[in-house]
């Protein structure tokens, strides 16, 4: 039982400190956190294959693959959004030696 309370106590110290740290982060700085926190995404993701993987009861089992199905959507999702924002950046205008008739 003490477990539960210190895993809960860990999480929610650590979302507090995230949500702290995100906030403060400037606008510029956006797509550089975005790239990182893909990578944290999928470190997340191997995480909860593995306490999937371990799992032994029925509840442990859906809640596992409801954390490998949220893991695998936001870091899906992460990559999504940074390609977007980054396109934003790209000259719409074809560049010398394009191959492109005018």
């Amino acid at each position: 039982m003490l477990d539960g309370f210190l895993a809960l106590y860990i999480f929610m110290l650590a979302a507090f400190t995230g949500y702290e740290i995100i906030a403060r982060v400037p606008v510029i700085l956006h797509t550089p956190l975005m790239s990182g926190s893909n990578f944290i995404h999928g470190i997340v993701l191997v995480g909860a294959m593995i306490a999937l993987g371990h799992a032994q009861t029925p509840f442990e089992m859906a809640i596992g693959f409801i954390g490998v199905l949220l893991g695998a959507g936001n870091a899906a999702g992460g990559y999504v959004v940074t390609e977007r924002m980054l396109e934003m950046f790209k000259s719409s205008k074809p560049g010398k030696g394009s191959g492109e008739a005018k």
